[in-house]
């Protein structure tokens, strides 16, 4: 009988964590979404105040875009194009063809007249080979390298030692930028002034946007649901939580498919690691860290309306992967820069960012699946009461859908994309449907995410490409 007593008063304090930890959570993003409130109406008056025209500047930096590509035949020519249209006069572009199986290698020379150059990279950081470096007939500020495989990071850094330019932008090769993204990123580069060493744009869903010529004429919403589902979360992530660490220079995260990083800097720090999964978090926290360790004056930003549209999964199977190796990149980029945690010599990011990025996001899946089994367990066998039971629901559920919706809100206000007034009534029935189901299935395969880890499985995962629009 003793034995059941202690179980029971175990299961009722359990449950009390739990309940603390959804309201600890839910602080957090409340505070990050009134700091992104603040941050992006301050964004948008300076945007309605200024009138500069960018290309009356002398003198803008020089900047190469990296585009890693491995199997990418059905978009990569496509995505090129896109690059290739960028409204930015002083840009090369450097797609790393990363021993690809398919005819990636083949549509690049056939759409892009390539031809073999002399021009070489350096060895700054160590890659696996560069067989043979290749320049477009039609475009002369198009190369592309061909080499051994060597994974994504690897194939960045060799983008890196080829390039001669005082930035680079890395995007993934299914993505499209918008004309003047880039342009917008140099700008607020230029104006934020010499120490920003990394900046991000939003990533918005692609699919079922019209599409021509590697320009998106008409910002829609998916039509099947996991990719629409998955606009909503993209707009929750960047606005809110981006936005919100922006205020505090503590941002840990810029998108592997839109960043802009200063070259010199990136290489000083070593490039890319090829020994994670999350080659993209890695390189900012190791940049923060690094910064901080040398005492240099640096910012790394968000821009919210610069925009890089990029083709969402619209398969279980595809999201499973995707979400998997996601969570193993996130602890593996805190572990392998664990000296930063709650340590104050690192600054907000060091008593802010790391432990909320390892508490709720690295650990949280694991808090979360419990919260769920034993709440409803205990409420069953009645060891907690209904009002207790209808509190963990308010904190874990309704708490979920107040927060997108009000990201919506603040989509509205501040830097809009979607106008057709259906596709906003089914942003708001999405929202509800992001945290009932949708939530709960992302959190299990985060949780599969870690178990692969601690069994120290590597595999990327296979991604499936199809044509835009």
């Amino acid at each position: 009988m003793e034995f059941w007593t202690f179980v029971e008063a175990f299961v009722i304090a359990f449950n009390v964590l739990i309940l603390f930890y959804f309201a600890t959570l839910n602080l957090f993003y409340i505070s990050l979404s009134i700091m992104a409130s603040y941050q992006l109406f301050r964004f948008r008056m300076r945007l309605i105040s200024r009138h500069r025209d960018m290309h009356k500047v002398p003198i803008l930096p020089s900047v190469s875009v990296l585009s890693p590509a491995f199997n990418e035949e059905v978009t990569i020519a496509e995505s090129l194009r896109s690059q290739l249209n960028l409204d930015y006069p002083n840009l090369e572009v450097i797609v790393i063809n990363d021993g690809s199986r398919d005819n990636t290698l083949k549509v690049l020379k056939k759409e892009f007249k390539l031809v073999k150059t002399k021009r070489r990279p350096n060895e700054r950081i160590p890659t696996q080979r560069v067989k043979t470096v290749y320049r477009s007939k039609v475009h002369k500020n198009l190369y592309v390298l061909d080499k051994e495989n060597g994974g994504k990071a690897d194939a960045l850094n060799a983008g890196v030692n080829f390039s001669r330019s005082k930035l680079f932008c890395a995007i993934d090769a299914d993505s499209l930028l918008e004309k003047r993204a880039l342009l917008r990123l140099v700008e607020e580069y230029l104006v934020e002034g010499g120490n920003i060493i990394a900046l991000g744009g939003i990533i918005r869903i692609a699919n079922d946007c019209r599409i021509k010529d590697g320009e998106v004429l008409e910002a829609r919403l998916p039509r099947k649901l996991l990719p629409a589902i998955q606009a909503v979360e993209y707009i929750r992530a960047f606005l809110c939580g981006r936005s919100g660490f922006n205020m505090i220079n503590a941002l840990l995260i810029i998108s592997g498919a839109f960043g802009l990083f200063d070259r010199r800097t990136v290489i000083e720090v070593g490039g890319y690691r090829t020994d994670t999964v999350g080659e993209d978090m890695e390189l900012v926290v190791r940049l923060h860290r690094k910064m901080r360790e040398w005492k240099r004056e640096y910012k790394v930003l968000f821009i919210p309306d610069p925009v890089c549209w990029t083709q969402a999964p619209d398969e279980w199977k595809v999201l499973r992967n995707q979400r998997n190796r996601w969570q193993r990149g996130l602890i593996e980029s805190l572990m392998l820069n664990k000296q930063l945690m709650l340590n104050p010599r690192y600054g907000m990011v060091g008593t802010i960012s790391m432990p909320f990025f390892f508490f709720f996001e690295a650990a949280g899946p694991i808090f979360e699946i419990m919260g769920y089994v034993i709440v409803l367990i205990s409420t069953l066998m009645g060891w907690i009461n209904v009002t207790f039971f209808f509190v963990f629901l308010f904190l874990a559920i309704v708490m979920g859908i107040i927060l997108t919706l009000s990201a919506l809100i603040l989509e509205e206000a501040t830097v809009k994309k979607y106008n057709n007034p259906r596709d906003l009534f089914f942003l708001v029935l999405l929202s509800f449907a992001e945290n009932l189901g949708y939530r709960q299935i992302i959190t299990y395969w985060r949780l599969k995410g870690i178990i692969d880890l601690v069994k120290r499985k590597r595999s990327w995962g296979k991604m499936v490409r199809k044509k835009f629009s």
